[in-house]
């Protein structure tokens, strides 16, 4: 079963596989990542994986994987025999599309030659770098243990064994200015090869960097600023030829990262691991899943149970929509307006729509779809919520 805009495009199926374990506890995530003393049994962890890609599998047949992602945590932790394990494990479950893209992220300090070579050899075909900084200073502030040495040596590993790879840098960090920033990117540009995550720092709720706000104790750019920066950035890249095709995603055309275009373009995906989440088509229409977070907690559970969902509930009409607009409204290819109303079961507010193009936040495409305009981008957030309402 698939979910289908009325042109028959089909936005894909995908797997997550979410390793929840790193090193240490960076002070501005918000992932659902953990830190443990004691080796991790991951033989016992292939096994609760297995166990609920069966799961998801029996309640998605049929379905042709386009993409797979190991993310976190810090994947690359993981042996490359666990792995090529949970590879074989979805093979034995779904079809692999033949030109399917596997994606692994890694951490500079947890990669070594003949670690990317056991990935390469399990199945996976890209890589997805935490660099974050090329200031050493900075690197320790936001408590990464890589300098950027072993950054740029980790991408020019990733370049050697993988056709495709990505690396991420996080700009507005606190002190930087826009200037430090334009020489960072410009710096970093050229160990790129057709794609880079360029997130702008947001301090999320339960973080330390929140907690170091709160106190007085860490500032970060205000608005303007942050629009500078932004604005920074897009010149950077576009003159680079790698514009971005979803707010904090840049590419070559077609260098897209296909897994994540699955969740922009609202498709399905099965999520499994601790804390992971999915959206499937079932019998009874698009559920919304979650995993158990707590890794112990999920492990009691699949052994137990069979699966570690704590969440598995049918999202109704209006729900779907939301979600659509929240995620392709991310994208500069816009949202197609009909599979939004087959969606939802209503238009959008013909209204609200006009008063946002006449603001300059969106527009119509050459083909007919919504988008927002590069004016809007820098505040999506209340351009979706205007129109959502």
């Amino acid at each position: 079963m698939t979910d289908l805009s009325p042109k028959g495009e089909d936005p894909g199926f995908g797997v997550y596989v979410h390793w929840p374990f790193c090193l240490s506890k960076c002070p501005y995530c918000d992932f659902n990542s953990h830190v443990r003393q004691q080796p991790i049994d991951e033989a016992r962890f292939v096994a609760a994986f297995e166990t609920e890609l069966a799961h998801r599998a029996a309640l998605t047949p049929g379905r042709a994987v386009s993409s797979i992602f190991f993310g976190g945590g810090t994947p690359s932790l993981m042996k490359p025999s666990t792995v090529a394990a949970i590879l074989d494990a979805v093979a034995r479950h779904w079809l692999i599309d033949t030109k399917a893209e596997i994606t692994l992220e890694a951490n500079p300090t947890s990669v070594e030659a003949e670690r990317f070579r056991g990935y390469r050899a399990a199945g996976v075909n890209r890589v997805s770098l935490g660099v974050q900084a090329l200031n050493d200073a900075d690197l320790k502030a936001l408590g990464r243990t890589h300098t950027s040495a072993d950054a740029m040596t980790a991408v020019a590993l990733a370049a050697s064994i993988f056709d495709r790879f990505s690396f991420d840098l996080i700009y507005a960090r606190p002190g930087q200015s826009v200037e430090d920033w334009r020489r960072e990117l410009e710096a970093a540009l050229p160990y790129a090869r057709d794609h880079l995550s360029l997130y702008q720092l947001t301090i999320e709720p339960g973080t330390m960097f929140e907690r170091l706000r709160e106190a007085g104790k860490l500032a970060v750019p205000d608005a303007d600023l942050g629009r500078d920066f932004w604005d920074a950035t897009q010149d950077i890249m576009n003159e680079a030829g790698l514009p971005a095709y979803e707010i904090s995603n840049h590419a070559r055309p077609g260098a897209e990262s296909r897994h994540n275009l699955i969740y922009w373009r609202y498709g399905e995906y099965a999520g499994v691991g601790p804390g992971a989440h999915g959206r499937i088509l079932a019998a009874t229409g698009r559920h919304a899943q979650a995993c158990e977070r707590d890794p112990e907690k999920w492990l009691a559970a699949v052994e137990a149970n069979g699966n570690g969902l704590c969440e598995d509930a049918p999202l109704s009409p209006e729900e779907q929509g939301d979600e659509f607009l929240l995620m392709g409204l991310r994208l500069a290819e816009g949202i197609e307006i009909r599979r939004f109303e087959a969606m939802s079961g209503h238009g959008l507010d013909p209204r609200r729509l006009a008063s946002l193009i006449a603001e300059g936040m969106v527009e119509y495409t050459h083909q007919g779809r919504v988008r927002v305009s590069a004016e809007g981008f820098p505040v999506l957030d209340a351009v979706v919520a205007d129109l959502a309402a």
